[in-house]
């Protein structure tokens, strides 16, 4: 469970015997709180995520995220530097240590493109799927699913690779429904724990016999897919309007035509393989994306999830698209 922690009044902290000095807070969330420390012994800055914990199931869950990064050592998986557990009172804190990723996650990156009339190109798309899918795969392949895959929770390092983290809702990949009473709780669990605009369609209205399996990652990855393309989910706008995001994914998904959500190719752009460029020579967005994007796309996308495709499949169509030479994309842009 990790060797105890303690806080001097100069904000020194001590996780498994390696002292961190606190820096400045990052950012908090419903139950957790994100600050950033320098190492002390190398200098180095590091994200603390400080959960809180109620009660023993909270306990429980947050050494369950522990453990499952614990599970992985895969460059597209965010590496867990160290943990414990601190008591406050009635109340305890778990502690993850936790590498800190300066340029934010890929939401941030698809936010900041979206606001200048930027979007990515489709061989960067390509690269960061790439990456994306390959952490899926590692963890699809030790029996797990993610469950809360958004584009909020991948990171990306200054060469644009993406880092799978949040790893608080992943469970085995295989859930056996039988009975009214387990398919309810499967769904309240769902309702919980995986964000309701990325959430396959399966988890809104669970079946009394069925098989949940890791495919409700691939309907998340083709909704961070639509995103990178689009500069938004394909259900945000639904979420956002209060409209019925359980209805809405209940009917197959509408990809805008050759163009970004309401955005048109400026005056005097010129479109070239995925980039656009005026007479200056200045790149712009383009608008257009190839048929088979947009096929990867529409497979994710898949209403029954017995029809979805696995991750190893849409590996092989996305290397189809753009060949990757030792993990990396041969050109990006």
């Amino acid at each position: 469970m990790g060797s105890t922690l303690c806080i001097c009044s100069r904000g020194v902290i001590t996780i498994e015997n390696k002292r961190y000095l606190f820096i400045q807070k990052l950012g908090e969330g419903g139950f957790s709180y994100v600050d950033l420390v320098e190492g002390v012994h190398d200098g180095r800055f590091y994200a603390l995520k400080r959960i809180l914990c109620h009660d023993r199931e909270d306990r429980k869950e947050a050494l369950h995220e522990v453990e499952m990064h614990r599970l992985f050592n895969h460059p597209n998986i965010l590496r867990l530097e160290g943990h414990c557990m601190m008591e406050k009172g009635p109340k305890w804190e778990a502690w993850l240590l936790l590498p800190f990723v300066r340029r934010g996650t890929l939401w941030n990156a698809v936010e900041a493109l979206r606001d200048r009339n930027v979007f990515l190109s489709e061989e960067k798309i390509l690269y960061i799927l790439h990456g994306i899918c390959l952490g899926l795969k590692a963890i699809h392949d030790q029996g797990y699913a993610h469950r809360d895959l958004k584009p909020t929770n991948v990171l990306l390092e200054d060469d644009d690779r993406p880092l799978l983290m949040d790893l608080g809702s992943m469970n085995h990949s295989r859930i056996e429904v039988n009975g009214n009473r387990q398919a309810m709780a499967v769904q309240d669990w769902a309702a919980q724990r995986c964000t309701i605009s990325y959430r396959a369609p399966e988890l809104f209205s669970v079946d009394s016999n069925c098989v949940i399996d890791e495919r409700t990652d691939i309907w998340s990855l083709g909704c961070v897919l639509y995103s990178m393309m689009f500069g938004e989910g394909p259900y945000d706008m639904i979420f956002q309007k209060g409209d019925s995001v359980a209805l809405a994914v209940q009917n197959s998904i509408s990809i805008p035509e050759n163009n970004r959500i309401g955005l048109h190719l400026p005056p005097r752009m010129h479109c070239y393989r995925s980039c656009c460029f005026d007479d200056a020579g200045s790149v712009g967005y383009c608008p257009w994306y190839s048929p088979g994007l947009q096929s990867l796309l529409s497979s994710m996308m898949v209403v029954n999830h017995l029809d979805r495709p696995h991750i190893s499949s849409i590996l092989s169509q996305l290397e189809a698209l753009h060949p990757i030479v030792d993990g990396q994309a041969t050109t990006r842009i």
